[in-house]
């Protein structure tokens, strides 16, 4: 079993959250690593599930403690630069109550700020890979159907 385990391939597993405040902003974070904003979220370390993924990054991150809800999207992304391929899930974080809003402030070196954005100034801000991503898990919020995608983009299996 060892043999035959060592053997298959591995995938990396990205998991973010959307978290929207109550007049419907989205919460992104600026990373100090990469350039862009994106969504709060990280990538899961070995044999961790991408939903726990997700909740210990926003509390290793933000400070928050967050109960996940559904999958909106799970995306598969190509190989590109150094990286293998990976399989980037986008989970519903809910809304958060405005006074949650004004207490959040980075909790860790690797987040240079976080902020409620307006959807349209979101998708402007996050770099060009992660737009489609996320205008899918918008979609998703309003039709209740978590997709899968191809490189940010839905398949019609």
């Amino acid at each position: 079993m060892a043999e035959g385990n060592a053997r298959q391939a591995r995938k990396r597993v990205a998991a973010d959250v959307l978290i929207r405040d109550e007049a419907g902003r989205v919460l992104l974070v600026d990373p100090t690593y990469k350039d862009g904003w994106d969504l709060p979220g990280g990538m899961a370390e070995a044999n961790e599930p991408p939903h726990l993924a997700a909740v210990r990054e926003l509390d290793e991150e933000l400070g928050i403690k967050i109960t996940i809800g559904g999958m909106l999207c799970a995306d598969w992304v190509a190989p590109h630069g150094p990286w293998d391929d990976q399989i980037a899930f986008i989970f519903d974080g809910g809304v958060m109550s405005s006074s949650g809003c004004r207490e959040l402030t980075p909790a860790d070196p690797e987040v240079a700020e976080v902020r409620f954005f307006p959807v349209e100034v979101a998708l402007d801000l996050v770099r060009d890979h992660m737009r489609p991503r996320l205008q899918a898990a918008l979609r998703v919020m309003d039709t209740g159907h978590a997709l899968y995608l191809h490189e940010g983009h839905p398949l019609h299996l």
